[in-house]
């Protein structure tokens, strides 16, 4: 039998103390909005060369994991109080390992995570694991930039380009909004590539999908900008916003697809609370589900 949104928990994935109460409050916000609960994943690292590779996970996790349940309590302390939250400690070779296991292991609807940014590379998009999160998560994936949490949320922006990722980007734009009774601001732009019909008919997309998205109705506003170069003109109408939610895209050679180029050159020259939305059902998700329900009832 499919589990229902309910029983379907939203992930999110601590590493450092310093940040997790801003993951957590976001995966509140979701949660909330869903009428679901929270679980906090730490993932202890057991890597084959490493001498505790002879240990058990649960001896690990009795023993040698203190830093990870701390970390777990210091991120319980600070969710909000009318959110169900549990937590998990998850023995992996690696932190996405570990993080893509127990998104499996809970059917989880969402999934949270952070990354920080450390200058550009050559090799990964947003870093190693956010990386191979993004590829691989079966379920909705919200990856916000660590260290850059606005001072109060007023305003919201969401801008739009079509595709599935629009979906998850408005529901989390509109949890956010309902917690602090702030506007979405919808924003789309006419350039070379899309003219002002196109332009017009994302607004209404994502006007339609933010109505549909769980939780109480909040403000709203939406405009269309013209200009030559899209990451310039959403540079200058964050200016006067709190956070930016940007939906994936497909641009680019493989790695690159999914996060483009436009949310990349924003997020680099802003300083505001960015996060970006990816489609579970896109990478795979819902067939995942499936042959794991087909599985489990034969």
């Amino acid at each position: 039998m499919s589990a229902t949104t309910a029983d379907r928990p939203v992930l999110v994935a601590v590493s450092n103390p310093d940040y997790a109460g801003q993951l957590v409050r976001t995966a509140s916000d979701l949660a909330r909005a869903s009428d679901s609960t929270v679980k906090i994943v730490s993932v202890v690292v057991k890597s084959h060369d490493s001498p505790f590779s002879v240990y058990s996970d649960e001896t690990i996790i009795d023993r040698y994991a203190g830093n990870s349940r701390r970390l777990l309590d210091r991120a319980i302390d600070v969710a909000p109080d009318d959110v169900t939250v549990d937590d998990a400690q998850v023995v992996s070779g690696s932190v996405a390992d570990g993080i893509l296991a127990a998104a499996e292991r809970t059917d989880a609807r969402a999934l949270v995570a952070g990354w920080q940014a450390r200058g550009s590379r050559t090799d990964a998009v947003l870093g190693t694991t956010v990386d191979r999160l993004i590829e691989r998560a079966p379920c909705d994936l919200y990856v916000e930039r660590i260290g850059h949490e606005a001072n109060g949320v007023d305003s919201i922006l969401v801008p739009v380009a079509g595709g599935p990722h629009v979906r998850p980007a408005v529901d989390v734009a509109k949890a956010i909004a309902v917690r602090n009774d702030a506007t979405v601001s919808l924003a789309s732009v006419v350039d070379s590539e899309t003219d002002s019909t196109t332009a017009d008919e994302y607004i209404d997309q994502a006007r339609a999908a933010l109505e549909e998205a769980p939780g109480p109705s909040v403000r709203t506003e939406s405009a269309t900008y013209a200009g030559n170069d899209v990451a310039t003109e959403l540079l200058a109408v964050a200016a006067d916003h709190d956070v930016i939610v940007f939906g994936a895209t497909r641009q680019g050679v493989l790695q690159r697809r999914l996060v483009g180029t436009i949310p990349r050159t924003v997020t680099r020259q802003t300083d505001k609370t960015v996060v970006l939305a990816r489609d579970g059902e896109t990478v795979g998700g819902s067939v995942l589900r499936q042959i794991r329900q087909l599985l489990t009832s034969s």
